[in-house]
């Protein structure tokens, strides 16, 4: 399992990137500039240049929506040299009713595609009263997808990465897992060493003030899910004035530095576990048995670690180990759509045929049947080693955190514990560290928080807006991560009212 503050998406919105993602062509219609912003709208005349571009607008692959790319200085701290190119894509306000401008969304991550998430989902799932009055855009955060993305391993080196055993028996063990990491590091380091140093949240926030600009909008409005939040939130930090309508759902804490957030989202991941669990054992068809959540914990870990002693055949090169094994059952606690997907992948592995969890894992690191990754690894490793200083600094560290990570999760703590050990090799210094954000000055900004939500704890979103000068929290009480869009009327309701008339609901709205 590599999972080092990797707060994602939702599974039903990563489900659809593989098969609605179409890049921007030059092909269909003729196109069309945008109007550049006002000189005035750039906060540094060095930046100018950046802020009065114009966009050239061109058809994409998917009906209905347009691409183009924005120049961003590549080190905002030398606006005159290198630069970066960011893949932008948008879909025109439907009608009726008046037009609000437009609305930024980004799925999470870090290392989502937003382009691929507007096109797949957003720009025509959202509810059709919020993609009347706005046009719907998305960017890709520099180093992520179609924004120069960063790149580590190939293919066969990202097999062997995902395989590496994350609960070391012994010192030999610990020295090839310190090994994968360093490999990993060097890999970013040699394919990507120019944008490494430039993909903090931070400079993504500032991007997002440029194409606000070049949109012509006075304030950025802007829905943000997991790690999205903290993007949000950080841009609210930097711009307050230009703030506009911010939602910020599956909210992450920022004031808490990488060992407490991996340690958080460990105990998140048991928490959700154990409603999967609550629910499997009522089933005729659970792998785990029929008796209490805490027998079929039990039951889990022992399989995990009969793994670890001898994978099972999956059917192609690459068996079924311990690692890959937890990776699949993680993948399923962030939607409980998918817990019946997990208990027949559990009854087959755990009856020797490995390949249906071997596929939850491979959605999880988004590897294709080709055998070749996007880039959403990657990306996630680039900007959270920028963002904040390693959880661990070496070997002694981590296995020292162990104990209070197998606490927050009897299941999934020592594999948890060993994967926050990744940024200790890190090719270059994080530029960020762990604060409270205020936003002071900012509107009114709504966090929302799901009780059982694997990858973002609740007590994270009760916090955020605990923050936020003009935060306002809204509880889903419910399983999977995130909760707009998941089928609760409630939640809905009260973020498309935000989104239409800036109204937020009261105090202590809970929905379910």
């Amino acid at each position: 399992m590599d999972s080092r503050r990797l707060f994602r998406t939702s599974a039903v919105t990563l489900s659809v990137f593989g098969l609605l993602i179409a890049g921007c062509t030059e092909g269909g219609t003729t196109p069309a500039a945008s109007a550049p912003a006002p000189p005035s709208a750039a906060p540094d005349e060095r930046l100018r240049e950046f802020y009065g571009q114009r966009l050239i607008w061109r058809a994409c692959g998917v009906p209905g929506f347009e691409c183009a790319t924005m120049k961003a200085p590549l080190d905002y701290a030398d606006p005159g040299g290198e630069q970066i190119k960011l893949a932008v894509s948008r879909i025109k306000a439907t009608g009726p009713g008046k037009r609000l401008g437009s609305l930024l969304v980004n799925p999470g991550g870090p290392g989502g595609s937003a382009v691929g998430y507007l096109q797949g989902y957003a720009g025509v799932g959202y509810p059709a009263p919020v993609r009347a009055r706005y046009d719907m855009v998305a960017v890709d955060p520099r180093g992520v997808a179609r924004s120069e993305p960063v790149r580590c391993l190939d293919g066969p080196q990202m097999d062997a990465y995902t395989q590496v055993d994350q609960t070391p028996d012994d010192g030999g063990e610990t020295a090839r897992l310190a090994a994968s990491f360093k490999a990993f590091a060097a890999g970013c380091k040699k394919r990507s060493g120019r944008i490494l140093p430039h993909v903090s949240t931070v400079e993504s926030a500032r991007d997002m003030d440029i194409l606000r600009a070049v949109l012509g909008d006075k304030r950025l409005n802007f829905v943000g899910a997991s790690y999205g939040t903290f993007l949000g939130a950080t841009y609210a930090e930097l711009f307050p004035s230009r703030t506009g309508r911010l939602v910020l759902d599956g909210a992450m804490d920022p004031s808490l530095p990488t060992a407490q957030l991996n340690r958080d989202q460990t105990a998140g991941f048991e928490t959700a576990f154990r409603s999967f669990a609550a629910d499997c054992v009522e089933q005729t068809d659970c792998p785990l048995g029929t008796g209490s959540p805490d027998e079929a914990a039990d039951r889990l870990k022992a399989f995990f670690a009969e793994l670890d002693a001898k994978p099972v055949p999956t059917g192609e090169s690459r068996p079924l180990g311990e690692a890959l094994a937890t990776t699949g059952v993680i993948a399923a606690m962030y939607d409980e759509s998918a817990w019946p997907q997990l208990r027949e992948a559990l009854t087959r592995a755990m009856g020797g045929e490995g390949s249906a969890l071997l596929d939850l894992a491979d959605s999880y690191y988004e590897r294709e049947d080709d055998g070749t990754y996007s880039n959403l690894m990657y990306a996630n490793a680039a900007v959270n080693c920028l963002d904040q200083p390693p959880a661990f600094t070496g070997p002694a560290e981590a296995a020292a955190a162990v104990p209070s990570f197998e606490k927050a999760s009897p299941v999934f703590g020592e594999g948890l514990a060993w994967a926050s050990l990744n940024c200790a090799y890190w090719p270059v210094e994080a530029t960020g560290s762990a604060h409270r954000i205020q936003a002071d000055g900012a509107p009114p900004i709504m966090v929302v928080g799901t009780t059982r939500d694997p990858a973002t704890p609740y007590k994270w979103a009760k916090s955020l807006a605990a923050q936020l000068s003009s935060g306002n929290l809204l509880t889903y009480d419910g399983d999977g991560h995130t909760a707009y869009g998941r089928g609760s009327d409630c939640v809905d309701t009260a973020i498309n009212t935000f989104l239409l008339d800036g109204t937020v609901p009261p105090p202590g709205k809970r929905c379910t």
